[in-house]
C-alpha cells in the first residue's frame, strides 16, 4: 500500500489505512494568561477521569445487592483475616460514588443550566456540534467550551 508521506495515515497490520493523528475537540492547552489553565498532561490525565464515568456507573449499579443467603462472615484463612463481602461491596460503592459525585458536583458548579451537557461532553466525548444537532444546546460554541474548561479547572482543584 502506498500512501504519500505526511497523510497523517499509515497502514495497520492488515493493509488498511488508519488515522494516526490524536484529534481532541479541544485545545489541550490553553495560554497561561487564561484564568482556566491547567497544565496540558493533567488536563488529558483529568479527561481520562472523566471518561470512566460510564464504567463507574455500571459498576455502581451492578454492586446493587447481594442474595440474602450469603453469609455475613467468611471464617478466617491462613492469614486470620476476616472476610466481609457486604462490606468490600459497601466500600465499592462508595468508591464509585465518590469519583461519580465529584465530577457531577463540578459540572454543576461549572454552570447549573448546563450542567447535564458539561456532563455528557466531559463523561462521554461529545462534542458541542453532536450536543447542538443531537439535544440542542442553549448556548453557543464559545460560551460551552469556556464552561468545559472551568469544568477541568475546578476539578483539577477537586482532585488536589
Amino acid at each position: 500500500i502506498f500512501l504519500r508521506s505526511g497523510s497523517g495515515k499509515k497502514p495497520d497490520i492488515y493493509g488498511k489505512e488508519r488515522n494516526v493523528n490524536m484529534a481532541t475537540t479541544i485545545r489541550p492547552e490553553l495560554s497561561e494568561k487564561n484564568p482556566y489553565w491547567i497544565e496540558r498532561h493533567r488536563y488529558y490525565e483529568l479527561k481520562h477521569f472523566c471518561l470512566q464515568y460510564p464504567i463507574w456507573r455500571k459498576s455502581y449499579a451492578m454492586l446493587d445487592g447481594f442474595p440474602s443467603s450469603w453469609p455475613k462472615l467468611i471464617s478466617p484463612g491462613r492469614t486470620n483475616n476476616i472476610s466481609d463481602p457486604v462490606a468490600k461491596c459497601a466500600m465499592a460503592r462508595l468508591f464509585y460514588s465518590n469519583r461519580m459525585d465529584m465530577i457531577e458536583r463540578m459540572a454543576k458548579e461549572a454552570d447549573e443550566e448546563l450542567s447535564c451537557y458539561i456532563l455528557k461532553g466531559v463523561t462521554e466525548g461529545a462534542s458541542y456540534d453532536y450536543m447542538r444537532i443531537k439535544f440542542s444546546i442553549p448556548c453557543c460554541k464559545d460560551t460551552y467550551y469556556d464552561l468545559y474548561r472551568r469544568f477541568f479547572w475546578l476539578l483539577s482543584k477537586a482532585r488536589d
